[in-house]
Order: structure tokens, then sequence, then C-alpha cells
């Protein structure tokens, strides 16, 4: 078996496990778990860095349009969290929609990479 699958499903399984740890929900832990395989596996296969990954627009509108797309997707997760689940539940949704974001992230800059 590939070895980046194998180090992808460990950390995935390992961020399930501590989110299943948080809620003592299956279906939380298994859907988080997954995304995070995914993350993991296009992190490791593309060899890219999250942190080193930049989008830069250079039309004032697509850079407000930017600013304004991330000021909801970091606020969402605390909004929902709070608004279904209480206070209790807001860190696992916190940690999956990070999860979403890095797989998405990372799905994309290895979809560049396999272009190039």
């Amino acid at each position: 078996m590939n070895r980046t699958l194998l180090l992808a499903v460990g950390c995935g399984l390992l961020v399930g496990g501590g989110s299943f740890w948080l809620v003592s929900d299956p279906f939380v832990s298994v859907g988080t778990a997954a995304v995070y395989v995914g993350a993991a596996y296009f992190y490791l296969a593309a060899d890219r860095s999250l942190l080193g990954t930049q989008l830069r627009f250079d039309d004032r509108m697509d850079r407000l349009g930017y600013g304004i797309g991330l000021f909801g997707l970091s606020i969402s997760p605390l909004a929902i969290a709070t608004h279904y689940a209480g206070d209790a539940a807001t860190l696992p949704i916190v940690i999956v929609f990070v999860g979403v974001i890095a797989f998405l992230l990372f799905a994309g800059a290895a979809a560049d990479t396999d272009a190039r």
C-alpha cells in the first residue's frame, strides 16, 4: 500500500479519535477523520505547505471579495456551533471546518501541481 496513504489514514484516525474523545459521537468523529485523511493525503502527496499557500489578486474588487470570503470562513464555524449545539460542541465544529478548508486548499494545490 502507498506509504502516503497510510500516513494520511494515521493522521485522520488521530484527529478522529480526538474528536470522539471530545464529543463521543461516532458520526462526527468519522466525518472529521475522513476530512483529515483527505487533507493529510494531499499535503503529503503534493508536498505543499498550508502556510506557504498564497493567493494573489490584482483586482481590488477580487481582493475585497476574497477578504469577505475569509471573514465568512472564519466566523461561520463559531456561528453554526453556537446556534445549533451550544458552547460544548464549538471546538469539534471548528476542527472540522479547519480540516475542510485545509482539504480544499491542498486538493487545489495538488491539482495545480499535477496540471503542470
